[in-house]
């Protein structure tokens, strides 16, 4: 559990940079621009590693069983992260209406996400790890509002509703391959199984 605590620690720290202007103003100063991007980066790349190892580990050690969800929730689930994917998938395509009305589709994304594997899941690493980020994706949207109001970040602005026909194809591609046995492969839980 430490190795995946630590993960996620230091995942939300390195992504809350960001959070504190004047600390990043501050840390520019003294490491450049490009140091700054790099610092966080690197946090980021390190703990996600972390997030994935110790995830593993902390449940081949047997996790500790905080409540036993039933069946349905599994499904439910599934259904959640439909619309998930379509969100990610938003974030990084050419912007359409969605990006424009959701903002932040990847913390979107990330939130549901989060929900969805807290539904289907009851043992302490999937608290840690999905209720870790699921906290961060929160705490990360609230400051992207302050900052918005101040002006430091501007919201996206809507595009043709093309480019959400792509975000839907996307997600939803994304969606069925890893539903439809990839999720069974990378992480040994077939999710309607």
């Amino acid at each position: 559990m430490l190795l995946l605590s630590l993960g996620v620690l230091l995942f939300a720290a390195a992504h809350a940079v960001p959070m504190f202007p004047a600390f990043r103003a501050r840390l520019a100063g003294a490491i450049g621009d490009g140091g700054v991007k790099g610092l966080v980066a690197l946090g980021v790349g390190v703990g996600f590693a972390l997030m994935i190892w110790g995830y593993s580990v902390a449940r081949d050690e047997g996790a500790v069983v905080l409540w036993d969800p039933p069946l349905w929730t599994r499904h439910f689930a599934v259904l959640l992260m439909l619309p998930a994917f379509i969100m990610l998938a938003a974030a990084y395509t050419p912007p359409g209406r969605l990006k424009a009305s959701l903002k932040h589709p990847m913390l979107a994304s990330v939130k549901l996400w989060a929900v969805a594997h807290l539904l289907a899941n009851g043992t302490l690493p999937d608290l840690v790890l999905f209720g870790g980020l699921l906290t961060w994706a929160v705490a990360d949207r609230i400051s992207l509002a302050r900052r918005e109001r101040a002006g430091l970040v501007s919201q996206p602005v809507a595009g043709p509703v093309a480019n959400d026909l792509i975000a839907v194809a996307a997600g939803t591609a994304i969606w069925a391959a890893l539903t439809f046995g990839g999720h069974a492969y990378l992480f040994g839980i077939a999710p309607l199984g």
